[in-house]
């Protein structure tokens, strides 16, 4: 008989090991190794050959003239956007998120729309009873859409239930860290049984067709929790990004074979569930309707994907005492950009940042990861560093290398006719810029532009 054999697997990363430790020696994470029961070996597993024994099966040319299936709509543009057009059929999606981003809430949102124009939708709660589930749907005014509902954990009964009835066009399983497989020992959330679980869900898509929706949990660090596998077995993940405090939600693509990965979806979180929202940069904006100039605060025009997104950068300056430490504090940009970009406003241009504190915020809870955001941040720390105010109705977008250089940024006409059509009527960009109706400042260097917003450097 096959002698049991225990190991010990790290709950984060996935690392297997002969004993137990308090960290694992691979992600440097503490007290994440559990102990899990290891396959059986035996002299005819470890010997036996994989290259005869098993079934022959057809293989097909990639120049095959074939229909392939359309995709599916969610009914929601925005979460539509996200997926780059919709539902592939067969497709496996996961998406993760803070707990009470919203998560939940967008699915059933989705699968009461799908199910009302007529699709086949089936949404399986392991963490939710299913009276729990019709009360968030009647909230959201879902109570009469036909969605297959149950509320169970076993991935042996929920394939034994989808195999006996028509397959769904729409799968939810939510989440994947309380489903079980009874062919593993251990506990729902370690990393074997979502790997197995998982695996076994995602065999049952691809045979079947059905459009599966994974629902992942998110580790303190805003990681998927989880072994990391677990991304690459999927078609698309999909980030659930906001603060809770905040209305408004970003759903973001970081993986998606079947289209882009820089679309983004925006909601706004309203008393009947998740809104859409289909002019985002009206809700990044402050109100500038009064034309009066603002210091410290530049509009940029950020591009996500194919969407320009007019957002508001926000720096405070604040002088220190001497001796002390001045904080460098960021919200919604890269705080190692942001080192860099005072690194050469100190070395390129001759401003001293030494003895003060710096604030950085994108308002409106929005995170930018656009390069083409260091002219707007630029912008705003001269104004606050010397107290002038910027013009009202500027924009200002362009890459700034380590040599002072401004370098142009991609699309720049779409992003000067979005603000253009906001109102906005000149920009400060990179010399050579050129498009969208605007009045244009153009600058070869962060020197030409400190020496257009300060003249009289302090």
């Amino acid at each position: 008989m096959a002698k049991s054999v225990t190991r010990y697997v790290c709950q984060a990363c996935g690392a297997v090991s002969s004993r137990w430790q308090g960290q694992c020696a691979d992600c440097k994470e503490w007290n994440t190794i559990q102990a899990e029961a290891a396959p059986a070996a035996t002299t005819f597993s470890a010997k036996h050959s994989l290259v005869s024994g098993g079934r022959t099966f057809a293989m097909a040319s990639l120049a095959d003239d074939v229909v392939l299936p359309p995709r599916l709509s969610t009914s929601i543009a925005e979460l539509d956007r996200a997926l780059g057009g919709g539902l592939v059929p067969g497709s496996v999606t996961l998406i993760g998120g803070d707990p009470g981003i919203g998560k939940s809430t967008l699915l059933l949102q989705a699968a009461g729309r799908m199910a009302r124009s007529g699709q086949r939708v089936t949404y399986i709660s392991g963490e939710e009873a299913s009276d729990q589930v019709r009360l968030r749907a009647r909230r959201l005014g879902l109570a009469k859409a036909d969605v297959a509902l149950a509320s169970e954990t076993s991935v042996r009964d929920i394939l034994t239930t989808l195999g006996g009835a028509p397959t769904p066009a729409m799968l939810v399983i939510d989440s994947i860290q309380t489903m079980h497989s009874d062919t593993l020992e251990g506990a729902p959330g370690t990393v074997s049984q979502v790997r197995a679980s998982a695996q076994e869900l995602i065999r049952y898509a691809k045979t079947s067709g059905a459009a599966l929706i994974l629902v992942g949990h998110v580790t303190k660090d805003g990681q998927l929790a989880g072994p990391r596998v677990l991304e690459h077995m999927v078609d698309t993940v999909l980030y659930f990004e906001g603060e809770r405090s905040h209305q408004y939600r970003i759903l973001r693509a970081v993986k998606n074979r079947f289209g882009g990965t820089d679309e983004i979806g925006v909601f706004a979180m309203g008393a009947e569930g998740l809104e859409e929202v289909a002019n985002p940069s009206s809700l990044f904006l402050t109100d500038r309707a009064g034309g009066a100039s603002v210091t410290g605060a530049v509009v940029f025009p950020a591009l996500e994907g194919t969407r320009p997104v007019l957002c508001e950068i926000q720096a405070l300056v604040v002088r220190v005492p001497s001796g002390a430490t001045p904080r460098r504090a960021v919200v919604g940009w890269d705080s190692g950009r942001l080192s860099m970009l005072l690194a050469v406003l100190e070395a390129r241009c001759g401003l001293g940042f030494g003895n003060h504190e710096v604030y950085l915020n994108v308002a409106g809870g929005l995170r930018v990861q656009d390069p083409a955001a260091d002219l707007a941040v630029a912008a705003a720390l001269v104004s606050a560093l010397t107290d002038r105010p910027l013009p009202s109705d500027a924009v200002a977008f362009g890459e700034v290398a380590l040599s002072g250089e401004l370098r142009a940024a991609g699309l720049a006409s779409l992003r000067l006719k979005e603000a253009a059509k906001l109102g906005f009527g000149r920009a400060m960009v990179p010399k050579g810029t050129t498009g969208g109706g605007l009045k244009i400042n153009g600058f070869a260097s962060l020197n030409a532009l400190v020496e257009y917003l300060a003249p009289e450097k302090d």
